[in-house]
């Protein structure tokens, strides 16, 4: 067994909101993890481990899963927990007496040492397949967002392709049709100076006809 499924699980709690919460974790921190805590809800006071035999028992059948009550409740604690009825009263509840402590709590309501080791085993290996089921969901999120990523490069370039082959095309359009009218330039200009050639000769022809006849 690797050596992280050997260690053993602990139920810590806390009120965030309109909700108790718990959890099975192998540290404070996987706790506030799990909690997806800011702060460090242990050193504030809001937070603590506890050995209720419910709630433990509740919270090592699902490790690292965090469940949940209305605040102020004595109810069970489920993963899907409705919000509290009346949230007035519950803030103006006493607080709960501190369940008892470890050796209070191993009465005949507990199982055997050798029955809760064999729990806390299997607690430890359920909690380590959820991590691996996270992880797992994690990595597939990261291949997902870096295969969009890649696709949407591709689109990306592929329209930028396409923009770069129309403006060629337009452009090498432009110049065979400027060449065509520069061509038919040069004829023009060419029939313009054959026509003022043709103009002058036949002026001063012209003229001095005018003139003859005038003299």
């Amino acid at each position: 067994m690797p050596k992280q499924l050997k260690r053993k699980l602990k139920t810590y709690q806390t009120s965030l909101g309109f909700y108790d919460q718990a959890v099975a974790a192998p540290s404070m921190k996987a706790a506030l993890e799990a909690w997806g805590a800011s702060s460090n809800l242990f050193h504030q006071g809001v937070a603590r481990q506890t050995d209720d035999p419910d709630i433990v028992a509740a919270t090592m059948a699902k490790p690292g899963v965090v469940l949940r009550r209305p605040v102020g409740s004595d109810g069970p604690f489920t993963e899907s927990a409705e919000l509290p009825t009346d949230l007035a009263d519950a803030e103006n509840k006493p607080k709960r007496k501190p369940k008892p402590s470890k050796r209070a709590a191993n009465t005949a309501h507990n199982p055997s040492r050798k029955i809760r080791d064999q729990h806390a085993r299997k607690a430890a290996a359920a909690f380590e397949k959820e991590e691996r089921r996270r992880e797992a969901e994690r990595r597939k999120e990261e291949a997902a967002r870096a295969k969009a990523r890649v696709k949407e490069r591709a689109r990306r370039e592929k329209a930028v392709a396409a923009a770069e082959a129309a403006l060629d095309k337009a452009r090498r359009e432009h110049q065979a049709r400027a060449a065509e009218i520069e061509a038919e330039r040069a004829v023009l200009d060419e029939r313009a100076e054959a026509e003022e050639t043709r103009w002058d000769k036949q002026r001063k022809k012209l003229e001095q006809a005018l003139r003859r006849a005038r003299d």
